[in-house]
Order: C-alpha cells, then structure tokens, then sequence
C-alpha cells in the first residue's frame, strides 16, 4: 500500500502575499492596456525601426541623459516583432511588474519571514500611486522597473550573505546589479541601498558594529559591485553630454520641495486623487488640500508610534528621509533651469525607486525591539484598525490610479496613429508614387525628437505603406488627425523667374544652376514645387545653401515634381546627374506642407 505524501501547505501570510499581488497585477493591467505610446515610446520605435538594434550607436546613446542598454534592446525587440502594436508593450510592462512584486515579496521575506506584519509594507509598496506614472509610461517602466526588481533582489542576496557566508548570494547579486544597470543608470544606487538595508537590520537587531560586521561579511558583494559602479559611471560620462547638468540649485530646491508636499506626503495616504493634463504633456498630480493634509497626519502617525513602539529605529528614519532628496536631487539637477516647470515634480514619475526603498525600510522597522508598550501589543482591536486603515488606503490608491488612467487616456498619439497606419496601407493601394517625407503632428512628437520625430522613421517598421522619398510627383500629407489628404506648398517663399525666356533656368550637367528665392529661409524641412521640361529620363540634384543635397528623378516632357529640401538658406541649387539630361526650370513656390 502506498503511503500518501504530505503536500506542504502554503503559509497563510504567503498566501495573503500572493493575492494581494493578484490584485495589484490586475490594477496594473488594466492601466497598461488603457495606455498608449507616449513620447520617448515614439523614439524607441523609431530608432528601432531605422537602427541595427546590436550596434553601439544603438544601445549607447545618449537618451535625454540616460544610458539604458538593455531598455533599447527590449524595446527594439518587441517594436521589431509587431511594430506600433501597443498590446505587447502593455504585456512587458505587466510582466516587468510581476517580477517586481515577486523579488520585493522574496525581499520581505528574507527580512522579516512569513510574518502577518510583512503585508503592511507589501501593501504599500504594490498600491501606493508614487509608483504608478513610472509603470504607466513605456519608455519610463523599461527603465525603472528591472531596475527595482534588481534592487529587491540585491538587498535579499546581502542580507543573506551577511546571515549565511554563503557566497552563491554575492554571485547572484552582482549578476543582478549588473543587469538592473543595463537598464537604467540610477541602478548605480542599489550597491548602496542594499548596504544601509543590510547594516541597519543588523543594528535593529541588536549587532554592535554594525557597518564593519556587515562589509567584512558582505565584502565578496561590496567589492566587485563597487568596481562594476565605476565602471558604469565611466561608460556614462563618456555617453552623456555633460552640458546638461545645471547649476540651478534654487530650482532644484523648488523642485524638491514640490515632489515632497504635492507628491510623497499625499502618496501616503494613497492620493493625489487628482490630476491635470496639458498634451503632450504627461499627467501631473494636483493633490486638494484635504488629500495633503491627511499625507502629513499619516506621516506623523507613522514616526509616532514607530518610535514609540520601537527601540534603535531612528537611524532607519535619517535614512528614510536621506534618500527621499538623494534620490531626486541629480535627476533635478539634470532638469532644472529658469525654464523648467515645477510641474515636473508632480508628474511621479521619479518615485518608483523611492517606494522600494521605504518598503525595505519599514520591514526593517519592524525587525527592531519593542519598548515597554502594552497597548500597541497585539489585539483584536489593533487588527481592526490596521486592517481598516489598510482597506482605506488601497481604496485610496485605486482611487487615484483610476484618475490618473482617465487623465492618462488623453493621448492625441492614439488617435493619429490609428488613424496614420490605415491611411498608408490605402495609400499604397491607389497609388505607387511615394510620399514625402514629413514631420509627424507636434502634439505626438515635437521637433526636439529630429529625425525620430519623420514619419520616415516612425513608420519604418510598417509594411503596407508606400515608400517615403525625397520627391514626389503626387503631393499628400498625414494632416493633425493622422488622415492622409491631398496637400499643396505654401508661398513661404517663391524661387525668382528665371533669365532664359520661354525656359527658365536652363540645366546641364556640366552647367549646375543657382536658382534665387525671393527671401531667406530659416532652418527647417522645406518643400518646393518644382515645374520643369526635360529632354529624356533622368535625374537632378537640388539643394539650399545649408542642407543636404536631394536627388530627384525626372521624365521626359512637361511635368512637375514636389521636393523636400531640407536647410537654410536664400537660394536652390540644381544640377543635372545624368548624361545628356537638358532641363527647364520654371518659378514655384517654396514653403510648407498643407491640405488642399
């Protein structure tokens, strides 16, 4: 007779764990496949779609102060498989979440076992809104997210090398660390995070010498991550343009200040409940008054009774505190100027790392001695409260998450580029004349993307469009709603009549012409109507005085042809590129793209 094995069961608290994550994945996942791309999303497409995703230009640019390997990587594989299919960005994201969760509750584990008390900090750290712009926004979530999936894990790895000795921890740690910096540069932190976590548990604890017992022990941890630091921060000073940092520090004060009274003390009591937009802009929090002051009395509770009920905690508070301006003051440094917005600090999205933090902080807290108070001693009463103020503030949280969602769906990119991707598959049925390249409508990308920002490259990856070319002998354009319509050239400028009477301007190969316009232009992406005459096939090239030259296929007869000529400058220069090829040019506009 067989005797039945005994199925472990699994611990009441760890299964708590697992359904509060159930639930938090299930937020996430509806904010996720509510989104959209937004901005440096349309970037990442971009390049993938026009870059070799394995070379150094690619992996190593300089993302408006970032260096993310990896994340550019992620992002060219999944815009390479369904290009502008925004499902499966919204799948990493849920997935890159998942295993956040899962390393921070492995984290809380290790520090405080399968303790009921572990889910207060879990509760926090997977509903609190602090974290929800990083999440929502792609670009951003690729960044933030495996790097605080790393951090979790690396404070787990040095603890347990500091308990054990065992030296697989410190292997796996780096390895972690090592691939969180692929990501985002920030993770050059986590060495030190996973430091104080690891010195201050020691100390709640009772250790003496807390930070000489935990480097001795985690020494096979600190040194190598420490040599893998200087190395990053090498690779991002050679990267990054440092002209970006700023000397501002009166802003950056501002900005601090901001993010502490508009977005960490209401984000504890699960605000800011409200939210404003201005597209393109992405959402900021505009907490009431109410949401505010209940974020301070919060916090006032929080140090009350974590002080009166616990010995040796004071150090974790200075910590606590420490990093909540060490972590935004480079970002705000990077940001700031007499032009910046203090908006900036109420959009979140510099948060993220800072709820993990806290999270491992507080289940440190919890670790410490009691001091000598009964009435905080276990009760059914004390469960009543927790629980219930637990219940309001994930009410709180979901709260606020669903108005950032509503505010967060006022995307003008969704639209246009619906809209865009059916009107270039019609496109290339009606006709075989291709497009003109052009810059996408301001409110989804602006300028300051150039050249992610030509529809050439954001729709590189699309295969039922036409092809976009330098010239045109059919002139249509994406207008603001992403619909392709019949355009003209606006009279910006208009190229002087020619000298030859009955002809023009009169092209030979050997006799490259220079055709004056009636004024200057300033640098931008210009488009002229050329009308000319030509003796055979062929082709010419056209240029302004600062810009690069176009090549532009010709045809016997009379006919015309749109050319885009990007530049500067008061005059086009033509020539002829093939043998024998004689030209007539005639007077035309030069200006802009616009509907008929």
């Amino acid at each position: 007779m067989a005797v039945p094995t005994r199925v472990a069961r699994m611990p009441p608290v760890a299964a708590a764990a697992v359904a509060l994550i159930a639930v938090q994945l299930v937020v996430r996942a509806i904010l996720a496949f509510g989104g959209y791309f937004y901005w440096d999303d349309l970037i990442l497409v971009g390049r993938a779609g026009t870059q070799d995703l394995l070379s150094t230009s690619y992996l190593f640019d300089d993302h408006d102060g970032h260096v993310m390997p990896g994340a550019f990587l992620v992002a060219g594989v999944i815009t390479r498989l369904a290009p502008l299919v925004w499902a499966w960005p919204a799948v990493s994201l849920v997935v890159l979440q998942l295993l956040v969760s899962l390393s921070l509750l492995r984290a809380l584990h290790v520090i405080l076992g399968w303790r009921p008390v572990l889910l207060i900090p879990l509760t926090f750290a997977l509903f609190t809104p602090l974290g929800v712009p990083g999440f929502a926004w792609w670009a951003a979530a690729l960044n933030s997210l495996p790097m605080l999936a790393a951090m979790a894990w690396v404070c787990a790895d040095a603890i347990l090398l500091v308990r054990t000795g065992n030296r697989r921890h410190a292997i796996t740690g780096v390895l972690v660390f090592f691939g969180g910096l692929l990501f985002f540069e920030k993770a050059a932190v986590i060495p030190f995070v996973a430091f104080a976590v690891a010195a201050l548990l020691c100390h709640v604890r009772g250790g003496t010498a807390a930070i000489r017992t935990v480097w001795q022990r985690g020494i096979a941890l600190w040194a190598p991550a420490l040599a893998l630091t200087a190395g990053w921060v090498a690779v991002y000073l050679t990267v990054v343009d440092h002209r970006r940092w700023s000397s501002d520090l009166a802003m950056t004060w501002d900005l601090l200040s901001r993010s502490v009274t508009h977005g960490i003390v209401p984000g504890l009591a699960g605000g800011p409940w409200e939210w404003q937009r201005w597209a393109p802009a992405s959402p900021w929090a505009v907490p009431p008054v109410a949401v505010m002051i209940l974020g301070w009395l919060v916090l006032a509770a929080v140090a009350a009774v974590s002080l009166l009920r616990k010995r040796r905690v004071g150090p974790v508070w200075l910590v606590a505190v420490g990093y909540a301006v060490a972590c935004q003051i480079p970002i705000y440094l990077l940001r700031s100027s007499k032009f910046t917005a203090l908006e900036l600090a109420q959009t979140l999205r510099y948060f993220p790392d800072l709820v993990i933090v806290l999270t491992l902080l507080a289940a440190v807290a919890f670790c410490a001695p009691n001091r000598d108070t009964r009435w905080l001693d276990a009760s059914r009463a004390r469960t009543a409260v927790v629980t219930a103020v637990a219940v309001a503030f994930v009410a709180s949280s979901v709260y606020s998450t669903a108005t950032f969602l509503t505010s967060w769906r006022d995307n003008p990119a969704q639209p246009y580029l619906q809209n865009a991707i059916r009107a270039l598959g019609q496109a290339r049925a009606s006709s075989s004349a291709p497009l003109l390249d052009q810059e996408v409508d301001p409110l989804v990308l602006q300028r300051v993307a150039y050249p992610e920002n030509l529809t050439s490259h954001m729709f590189a990856l699309i295969r039922d469009r036409p092809e976009f070319g330098g010239s045109t002998t059919q002139l249509r354009m994406l207008d603001s709603s992403g619909r392709l319509v019949d355009a003209i050239v606006t009279w910006t400028r208009t190229i002087v009549a020619g000298p030859q009477p009955g002809c023009g301007y009169f092209v030979q190969p050997d006799a490259p012409v220079r055709m004056p316009l009636d004024g200057p232009l300033l640098p931008a992406d210009w488009t002229a109507e050329i009308n000319y005459l030509a003796n055979s096939d062929g082709s010419m090239v056209m240029s302004l005085n600062e810009g690069p030259e176009t090549k532009v296929p010709v045809h016997p007869g009379l006919n015309r042809v749109f050319v885009r000529l990007p530049g500067a400058g008061d005059a086009i220069t033509v020539r002829a590129s093939t043998a024998a090829l004689s030209l007539c040019l005639a007077s035309g506009p030069v200006g802009y793209l616009a509907p008929h």
